[in-house]
């Protein structure tokens, strides 16, 4: 199958100069494996998916791993937390930099045997789905801005995207495995990463008894992508405890399945709202669990908006992770009911975005982002309307950004 190039390889070529191991984080089937792989990382490869190799691990960790050849890339690491300390001895030995190459896909439970042995000496990068500049094959990895100077510099690697090839993509999705080989019928592919995602993700490794109602929360959690979380709501439709559905949502977070945006405050004022809003960090795996079976479909319906939402967010956060920055990214709400669905902060300003579904934006869209040129210490820069135009152009002293500037 084709391999198409990760942009975050540079921030992986960065890392392993600079620590022992390395480690690439993300949700399953994102691509971690196949990054060190295709570009040649790794004297030798072991993938802890193989029982009989975990056994041995786990019996004799530090005899595995005084005797492997390095590089090495050890895959799902995760399911061997006896290995980190073992890994600790052997780097303080060597002296190698980038001699261990870990991946995994679970988060919570890898990051405790990280911080208590391997600190210092790790070099942790997330891995998403292809972001669409990868899809294109573009070479451009600045992370996303709403300045003239961001789409000065983004524009003459912008590929034209008709609103159905968009449509398509959000519903195809980001996992490479797609775009790799496009025959794959995208509702087979779903299924099988739903299986096993909560069999070998969910149920090994977190003690979930009740799958069928797990897929029920994760279900319940996709149809309110966009939306402000509300945890009380979700466990009432599937029918569990409040702090079971938290616990639930603790693990799609820390999977890589959603993320959480926080709402920007600076203690700048108390009205505003302090929970969070919910999106999947992969539409196509969300439009699956809502029964959305083609792109048209979903494009009219109810549910489109959100789903525009969501993949623009997504492609965002991605352009920032791939850069090897934390995505500084926030949403604002105060309580009374005045929004921004994006806040970019970062060198000590704030950049306000409004994402709409539609082709033919106007002056009120930028309305919105007055409620914060109100707030006291704020430096407030010219704000953007991404949306389904076709060129960016200013206007109300901010710019319309087509959404395939990103």
């Amino acid at each position: 199958m084709m391999y198409i190039e990760r942009h975050i390889l540079f921030v992986l070529e960065r890392l392993k100069r600079s620590f022992p191991v390395v480690l690439v984080t993300g949700a399953r089937q994102v691509g971690k494996t196949t990054l060190l792989r295709e570009n040649g990382y790794g004297q030798s490869y072991y993938t802890l998916d193989d029982y009989v190799l975990l056994d041995s691990v786990k019996q004799d960790a530090m005899g595995f791993t005084a005797n492997v050849s390095t590089p090495v890339i050890l895959d799902e690491i995760q399911y061997a937390p006896e290995l980190f300390r073992a890994i600790k001895l052997r780097v303080d030995r060597d002296g190698v930099q980038g001699a261990f190459l870990l991946t995994g896909s679970q988060q919570f439970e890898m990051m405790r045997g990280v911080s208590e042995s391997l600190a210092g000496r790790i070099g942790i990068l997330t891995l998403s789905g292809l972001s669409s500049r990868e899809i294109n094959g573009s070479k451009f990895t600045l992370p996303f801005l709403t300045t003239d100077e961001y789409l000065k510099e983004r524009q003459p690697s912008v590929l034209p995207l008709s609103s159905s090839e968009l449509w398509r993509r959000v519903h195809r999705g980001s996992m490479p495995k797609l775009y790799a080989d496009t025959a794959i019928n995208t509702q087979d592919y779903y299924s099988a990463y739903v299986k096993t995602y909560i069999e070998r993700d969910v149920r090994t490794l977190t003690q979930v008894g009740d799958e069928l109602t797990f897929t029920q929360f994760l279900t319940a959690c996709a149809a309110r992508t966009g939306a402000l979380l509300n945890l009380s709501d979700i466990s009432r439709d599937v029918n569990v405890s409040v702090p079971t559905a938290k616990r639930w949502l603790s693990i799609l977070t820390t999977s890589g399945i959603v993320c959480l945006l926080r709402p920007f405050s600076r203690n700048i004022t108390s009205r505003t709202v302090k929970t969070p809003k919910l999106y999947f960090m992969d539409t196509g795996l969300a439009a699956y669990l809502c029964k959305w079976f083609t792109p048209e479909t979903l494009e009219a319906g109810a549910m489109g908006g959100a789903f525009f939402e969501t993949y623009v967010i997504s492609e965002i956060i991605k352009s920032y992770q791939n850069s090897g920055q934390e995505p500084p990214l926030y949403f604002y709400r105060d309580t009374d009911g005045h929004e921004v669905d994006l806040i970019i902060h970062r060198d000590g300003a704030i950049y306000p975005i409004e994402i709409k579904k539609t082709a033919s934006p106007g002056a009120k869209d930028f309305k919105r982002f007055d409620t914060l040129r109100r707030l006291s210490g704020l430096e407030v820069s010219p704000g953007g309307v991404v949306c389904m135009y076709d060129s960016p152009l200013p206007l109300n002293g901010g710019n319309i950004i087509p959404v395939s500037y990103i």
